[in-house]
C-alpha cells in the first residue's frame, strides 16, 4: 500500500508521496512513488503513482518509451494516432487522458494472469502540472481511464491509503493557503497516516510548484529519522492534548474538577 496526495492551490502545486511497498508481512520495500516529467521548458508534470506496482512501473516505462520516440521523430502527437502524450498535449486534461489510456492497456495485457492469480492489476494516478498558456490543474486517473479534476471547493485528491490522513486536510485544505503551508499540511496528512498505517512510511517526498514559473520551486526528500517528521507529529500531538482540554465540561462536572482539567 500507499498514500499520495496532491493540493491545488490559486498559487501552485503541492504534492506528496510516501514510498513503501507492501507485498506481504515478510516483504516490505521502498519503491518511488513521485515522478518529475519536463519533455519540454514549456510544460512540466508532476505524477503520482499507488496500486499495483507491475502496473505502475509499466506505465512509467510506456511514458518513457513514447518520449523516446518522440524526441527521435519530433514534435508531434503520440504513438497512438492522432492522440496526444506528454510532449504534444495541448491542454493538461489530454496529459491526464493519455495516463489513463497507458493504464488501461497495461491492465488489459496482463488481465488474465492477474485473474488466474486472484490477483488486482489496477493502479490509480495524481497528475499535476501545467502547459504554458493553460492554466496549473491536478487530475486524478482512475484504474479504468477517466479523471476527476480538483477544484477551488475541492482542492485536495488522494490515492492509496487515504483515510487516516483526510481529517486535517477536511479542515484545513483551501485553495488560498500559501505553498508552503501546504507543503506543511501534506506532510502532517503523511506522518499521521503512517502512525497509523505500517503500509506507509518514509522516505516521503514533496514538491512545490508555482503556478506559471514551469519549475519546482522545491523539492525534499525526508528519510526515515528525519527530525522534521518527529517534530510534526510531536507539535501535532501536542495541539490534539490541548484541544481535549479546551472542550465544552459536561454539565454533572462540578467546578472544581474543570479546574483541575
Amino acid at each position: 500500500m500507499t498514500y499520495c496526495v496532491g493540493l491545488w492551490l490559486e498559487s501552485g502545486l503541492v504534492l506528496a508521496s510516501d514510498s513503501r511497498t507492501n507485498a506481504g508481512v515478510d516483504y516490505i520495500s521502498t519503491y518511488r512513488k513521485l515522478h518529475v516529467f519536463q519533455p519540454r521548458p514549456d510544460r512540466l508534470f508532476v505524477l503520482l503513482a499507488a496500486g499495483n506496482l507491475a502496473t505502475t512501473q509499466g506505465v512509467l516505462n510506456r511514458i518513457n518509451r513514447d518520449l523516446g520516440r518522440a524526441a527521435k521523430q519530433g514534435h508531434q502527437r503520440g504513438s497512438e494516432g492522432d492522440q496526444a502524450d506528454l510532449l504534444s498535449a495541448d491542454y493538461l486534461f489530454e496529459a491526464a487522458a493519455y495516463i489513463g489510456r497507458l493504464n488501461v492497456a497495461e491492465q488489459r495485457e496482463n488481465a488474465q494472469a492477474l485473474r488466474q492469480a486472484g490477483a488486482s492489476g489496477e493502479a490509480t494516478f495524481i497528475l499535476g502540472g501545467q502547459i504554458e498558456g493553460q492554466p496549473h490543474g491536478l487530475y486524478l486517473i482512475y484504474p479504468q481511464g477517466n479523471t476527476i479534476m480538483a477544484t477551488p471547493e475541492t482542492p485536495y485528491l488522494q490515492i492509496g491509503e487515504s483515510k487516516y490522513g483526510k481529517p486535517p486536510l477536511d479542515y484545513a485544505a483551501q485553495s488560498t493557503l500559501s505553498l508552503e503551508d501546504a507543503a506543511r499540511l501534506l506532510l502532517l496528512s503523511q506522518v499521521i497516516t503512517r502512525r497509523s498505517n505500517l503500509t506507509v512510511g518514509p522516505p516521503f517526498e514533496l514538491v512545490l510548484y508555482p503556478a506559471g514559473s514551469m519549475a519546482l520551486s522545491q523539492q525534499l526528500k525526508l528519510e526515515r529519522g528525519a527530525p522534521e517528521l518527529s517534530q510534526i507529529i510531536k507539535v501535532w500531538t501536542e495541539i490534539q492534548r490541548d484541544g481535549l482540554h479546551r472542550l465544552p465540561r459536561f454539565a454533572w462536572e462540578s467546578p472544581a474538577t474543570t479546574a483541575q482539567v
